[in-house]
């Protein structure tokens, strides 16, 4: 899996974010410094366009290939793959963010057990692909979002509001409800971090 690859990969040197919604659900939890959230969501979504680039480049060598297939962009309506409302993925876009959040936020508390976090990170996420992929294309990223609605244009943008809006709320949500239910715990040991603990791993994809 792509995210425990990484986390492992570069959670020592950034925290291995890879996604706004995250950075912001640990600012809001008291894991990470407000003051880092702009140089971390600016180089999470140039990251992203980037990769979206590469993969146009990669699928436009294939016949018959059309950005009017969407590029994976997340959608609501008519865009949604199964024809879900905006509704519909207001809600699982928000609530399947606020459930990656806090196994991100348990995951990567001291009192967790060190060195295992970026497993069920990355089990989590790939559980929530499996759930919200039929109602979204599942962002629970805003910059994942980002990256094909940029080439994608017209709908993809038009809908790209939703993709930052409701991932970021749920986010904000699981960092206020987590140190509430179950006490602040201590901060990753990475850059920006208010209290680094000792044997953490980083926050998550």
């Amino acid at each position: 899996m792509v995210p425990v690859n990484m986390l492992y990969a570069i959670g020592h040197v950034s925290g291995c974010h890879l996604n706004p919604a995250v950075t912001v659900g640990l600012v809001v939890g008291g894991r990470f410094s407000a003051r880092e959230l702009p140089a971390y969501v600016v180089a999470q979504v140039i990251g992203a366009i980037l990769a979206a680039g590469v993969l146009c480049i990669i699928a436009s060598g294939a016949p018959g290939f059309s950005l009017a297939g969407g590029l994976a962009s997340n959608g609501y309506a008519e865009h949604s793959p199964g024809g879900y409302s905006l509704l519909a993925g207001f809600v699982a876009e928000t609530v399947l963010t606020f459930f990656f959040l806090f196994v991100i936020l348990g995951a990567t508390d001291n009192r967790a057990p060190a060195g295992f976090a970026p497993i069920p990170i990355g089990l989590a996420l790939a559980l929530i692909h499996l759930i919200g992929i039929p109602v979204t294309n599942v962002s629970v990223n805003p910059a994942r979002s980002t990256g094909p609605a940029v080439f994608v244009g017209g709908w993809a943008v038009a809908q790209l509001w939703m993709f930052w809006v409701a991932p970021c709320l749920g986010a904000a949500l699981a960092g206020l409800a987590y140190p509430r239910m179950f006490g602040a715990g201590a901060a990753p040991a990475v850059k920006g971090v208010k209290e680094p603990a000792k044997g953490t791993v980083a926050p998550g994809a």
